[in-house]
């Protein structure tokens, strides 16, 4: 959290808000729960599962990419409906 904070300092992006909408907070809250979720089923840390099974060639390494991007798809989708923008190529900082 320090390094993300000390990169949108340097960035010129850091900001202080008072109040965050409801909106956000459930989003954001769903969100949580349901990447928690994630780890609990697949006994541990899921990007760490993801990257273990690829590297060993794996068939469930695989799988889990393939549901990383079937769920990416979905929460893009689920995003306006918390009136949250999805993002746009031209919004990456990167």
């Amino acid at each position: 959290m320090l390094g993300a904070l000390i990169a949108a300092g340097l960035a010129g992006s850091f900001q202080l808000h008072r109040s965050t909408p409801r909106n956000v907070v459930a989003a954001h809250s769903i969100g949580g729960v349901l990447m928690g979720y994630g780890a609990a089923i697949a006994f541990g840390c899921n990007i760490g599962a993801y990257f273990s099974g690829i590297a060993s060639f794996s068939l469930h390494g695989w799988l889990w990419g393939l549901a990383a991007l079937g769920g990416t798809w979905i929460g893009l989708r689920l995003r306006p409906l918390f009136g949250l923008a999805n993002p746009k190529p031209s919004d990456s900082v990167c």
